[in-house]
């Protein structure tokens, strides 16, 4: 990991897809590690969409072609919300296969010091059937896991 005495910028990975809790996780990471420091924001933000492998049995391109619309549409998205909060020096990628590895792999990949995600807030249950891509990578991503939770407001 880079040294923060050598003067290089530790980075941060952040998980984004296409969830109203990734679009939340990366406005309040902006608001809090970026948007105040402008240059001088004390890590290189790099954000991964991680797009599904097509299924094998397919052999028409639409569901390929979907995933990579989808993909593409994350990443807009993701360059939107930077550019309102006028962050501007961002590496997005997207990489193909399983969430949990995707973003493991990118941890190590760029050497990140935290890797920050939103959390769907299922339930026990749900998590069980589903499993959790934050669960999986807080246990081994080689670096700080931080789950941004969006707020439950009350009417």
């Amino acid at each position: 990991m880079a040294s923060s005495c050598s003067g290089e910028k530790r980075v941060m990975v952040l998980a984004m897809d296409e969830h109203e809790h990734s679009n939340y996780a990366l406005e309040w990471t902006l608001d809090r590690f970026f948007t105040p420091f402008g240059a001088d924001a004390p890590y290189n933000l790099v954000i991964i969409n991680a797009k599904p492998s097509p299924p094998p049995a397919v052999t028409m391109a639409g569901p390929e072609v979907q995933l990579k619309l989808n993909a593409n549409q994350i990443i807009e998205k993701a360059k939107q919300i930077c550019g309102s909060k006028s962050v501007d020096e961002v590496t997005m990628e997207v990489a193909e296969g399983d969430a949990r590895n995707v973003l493991c792999d990118a941890v190590e990949r760029h050497r990140a010091s935290i890797l920050v995600m939103g959390s769907h807030g299922y339930g026990a249950i749900k998590r069980a059937v589903l499993g959790s891509v934050s669960d999986h990578c807080a246990r081994h991503a080689q670096c700080s896991v931080m789950i941004v939770k969006r707020p439950k407001f009350k009417n």
